[in-house]
């Protein structure tokens, strides 16, 4: 997994998530393609958080970015 590759993906999500109100940071990711991320703005401690995570985020990372397994929040 390229990890420039994958801030550019998180490039890409973010726009979707700054007009609600969040905002994503990337973290690390581990050799065996966990990405970590931070949701800041309206998005920390929402309670659709972890949808968005897995259900926009990461599928759309998964799509772009080979080698990933899953988002994490930390």
């Amino acid at each position: 997994m390229n990890v420039e590759e994958v801030k550019k993906a998180l490039e890409d999500v973010r726009p979707s998530l700054q007009a609600d109100g969040g905002d994503i940071q990337f973290m690390s990711a581990t050799e065996d393609g966990v990405v970590e991320v931070r949701l800041t703005g309206a998005c920390f401690g929402c309670p659709m958080s972890q949808i968005t995570l897995k259900d926009g985020v990461e599928r759309y990372l998964k799509s772009v970015v080979p080698g990933i397994k899953s988002v994490e929040a930390v």
